[in-house]
Order: C-alpha cells, then sequence, then structure tokens
C-alpha cells in the first residue's frame, strides 16, 4: 500500500532531456536591414546634433557611424544568405583582425614602396590587395579545414569591407579637419559618398581574390599560389587601380575631346584649371561613368565565380 506524502514535504525532481547547448549565437534573418535602416536614422540624427550644438566630441561617433554602417550591413547579409555554416566568431574575425591588419600592412608599405609615377595607382592596386589577402591566410592559418569557393567569397568579402570601413573612418577623419577648423559638410560628403561606393569597391575585389584563393587552397590547409591565384590577385589590382585612375581618366578625355590647351602637367593634381561649363559637365560624366563599368566589371566577375560552383546552390 502507498502513501501520499504529507504536505509541504519536498519532491523529487526527474530530470528531463538535456539540450546542447548552441554551438554559436544565432542572427535572425533581415538583421542587415535593420541595421543599415537603424543605423542611418542615427547617423543622421548625429549629424543633426552635431551641426546644432557645433559639439565637436560627437565627431568620432559620427565619423565611426558613417564608416562602419555600409560595410557591417554588406557582411551581415553576406552571413545571412551564404554563410552561416561559417560562425559568427570567423566573421567577426575576418572583419575586426583582417581588417586591421590588411590597413596597417597596406599603410606600411605604401610608405616604403609607394612613390609619385605614372603607375602609382598599378602599385596602389598591388600592395592593398596583397595586404588584404595576407590578413586573411593569416586569420585563416589555423583553420585548416577551410576551403572551397564560396567560403572564400565571404570571408575575402568581410575582410575587404573590414578595411574599407577604416579606410573610410581615416578619409572622413582627413576631409573634417581643414587650415580654418571642422569641415562638416566635407565629413558629410565624404561619409555619403564613400558609403553608397563602399559595395563596389574592397569588399568586392578581396570576395574575388579570397574566391580563388580558399578554392585553390590543399586539404592539408596549406595555401598555394597556382596559376589561377596568381592571376586573380593581379587581375583584382588592376581593377581597383582602374577604380583610383577614374578621375585622372576623366580630366584626359576632356582635355582630348576640348583641346582648350590644359596644362597636362596639372593632371596629377586632379584637377582641371578655370574649366570652361562644357569641361565641368564632360568631366563629371566621364568620372561617374567609368565608375560604374568598373563597378559593373566587378560584379560581373564575382557572379561568375558563383555561378560556377554549385555549393551556391544550398544558400537562400
Amino acid at each position: 500500500m502507498t502513501h501520499s506524502p504529507p504536505p509541504g514535504a519536498p519532491r523529487a525532481r526527474i530530470p528531463g532531456p538535456q539540450q546542447p547547448p548552441p554551438s554559436a549565437p544565432r542572427i535572425r534573418a533581415g538583421l542587415w536591414k535593420r541595421c543599415l535602416g537603424g543605423g542611418l536614422l542615427l547617423w543622421a540624427l548625429t549629424a543633426l546634433v552635431t551641426y546644432a550644438t557645433a559639439n565637436t566630441t560627437l565627431l568620432p561617433t559620427l565619423i565611426l557611424l558613417g564608416s562602419f554602417l555600409v560595410p557591417v550591413s554588406f557582411v551581415l547579409w553576406a552571413y545571412e544568405r551564404h554563410g552561416r555554416d561559417l560562425g559568427v566568431g570567423l566573421i567577426l574575425g575576418c572583419f575586426l583582425t583582417g581588417g586591421t591588419l590588411g590597413v596597417l600592412g597596406a599603410s606600411v608599405m605604401e610608405s616604403y614602396l609607394l612613390h609619385p609615377s605614372l603607375w602609382m595607382f598599378v602599385a596602389v592596386g598591388l600592395i592593398e590587395e596583397a595586404a588584404k589577402l595576407g590578413a586573411l591566410m593569416f586569420v585563416l592559418r589555423r583553420q585548416t579545414r577551410l576551403r572551397g569557393l564560396r567560403a572564400g567569397v565571404v570571408l575575402g568579402a568581410t575582410v575587404g569591407f573590414g578595411f574599407a570601413a577604416l579606410e573610410s573612418a581615416g578619409y572622413a577623419f582627413d576631409a573634417a579637419v581643414s587650415t580654418v577648423g571642422i569641415d562638416l559638410g566635407a565629413l558629410l560628403e565624404t561619409e555619403i559618398l564613400r558609403g553608397v561606393l563602399a559595395p563596389f569597391g574592397h569588399g568586392l575585389w578581396t570576395a574575388v581574390a579570397g574566391g580563388v584563393l580558399l578554392e585553390y587552397r590543399r586539404p592539408n590547409g596549406r595555401f598555394q599560389f597556382a596559376a589561377p591565384v596568381v592571376g586573380t590577385y593581379v587581375g583584382v589590382a588592376l581593377l581597383h587601380a582602374l577604380w583610383d585612375s577614374t578621375h585622372g581618366i576623366a580630366i584626359w578625355l576632356v582635355a582630348r575631346l576640348t583641346a582648350g590647351g590644359l596644362d597636362r602637367r596639372l593632371f596629377a593634381e586632379g584637377y582641371i584649371p578655370r574649366p570652361t561649363t562644357e569641361q565641368q559637365h564632360l568631366l563629371t560624366l566621364f568620372s561617374v561613368g567609368a565608375t560604374v563599368l568598373v563597378a559593373l566589371l566587378g560584379v560581373a566577375w564575382v557572379r561568375s565565380l558563383a555561378r560556377q560552383d554549385p555549393s551556391w546552390r544550398n544558400t537562400p
């Protein structure tokens, strides 16, 4: 015969089935949209308050928000769509560590190797793309099993966007500081321009180079510099150089078409002395057109790589 336990007596607890802890924090779908929209609102609010109060202590907030907003949003989009299996930790490592090492490496090499010349932009492209690829290899040095085009494109883009965010912050700071004080208008113009162009620059170029680099990575984890890897690096560096040269090319085209007797020695300064109205319109047209053309070449390149890899079909 069984007896019921008296009231208030402790009851034995039967443990339920144990759930394995999640291996990595989950990111909800659509976070990149909320990041982009909310960040844009915060950036605009910060710009408005800075202008209204003339409080220079808000400048770091304004610079960081404007410089990191678009790169972070695109990294979140790439992670949600194509890189959830890579893990949040690796994405953060590529963005922060890889981007910082890329900026530092490029700065050191450019200070010692770069000199004003006709081929300066080509040298800049070779140096900066090498620095970003070196940073990517450093971050992935212990991830010996990580291979494949899709992983290389996502992680390469992440390193490139980290590089772009830090570089944009530097350009915004330089634009804000002038001989007469703080130039808030120049800062905002720089951040808007670089934010709009960010998806078609460093992130795109390093995505292409990183994808081919990891596609040819050996099963033991060693990186091999096969002909396709070297050829892709050179091609991406030339695309980078062409992007940087678009303004100079536009000036040369205007001079050829208008025959205005421009002093060609001033082309290196990046402006046309005393331009006419026609020359101003042509310069804008050629500058924007050349930038769009280079951007389309980069987008077409990365899309062609994606079509060649069947693993992209398993992502949303």
